[in-house]
C-alpha cells in the first residue's frame, strides 16, 4: 500500500484509533434512552463502546481502502 510495512502499520493505527475516538464524540450526541430501558447503565455505555468501535472501523477501513486505490491509481500511468 503506501512503501514500508511500519509506515502503514502506524497509519493504519493511527487511524482507527481517530475514527474511534470521532464515533464515540458523534454517539454522544445519539440519544440511547429511547432504545434501552437505563441509558447510563453499564450495559449502555458498553453497547455505546461497542458501537463506536465498530463504526470508527468501518469508516477507518473506508479511508485506507481509498487511500490504497489512490495510491495504485499510479501504476495506471506508468
Amino acid at each position: 500500500m503506501i512503501g514500508s510495512l511500519g509506515v502503514s502499520a502506524l497509519i493504519n493505527i493511527v487511524l482507527s484509533i481517530i475514527c474511534i475516538g470521532l464515533s464515540w464524540w458523534a454517539l454522544q450526541a445519539f440519544r440511547f434512552d429511547l432504545f434501552v430501558h437505563k441509558a447510563n447503565s453499564a450495559r449502555a455505555k458498553l453497547l455505546q463502546i461497542l458501537l463506536s468501535i465498530v463504526v470508527g472501523y468501518i469508516v477507518s477501513r473506508f479511508f485506507l481502502e481509498y487511500l490504497g486505490s489512490s495510491l495504485m491509481l499510479q501504476n495506471l500511468f506508468s
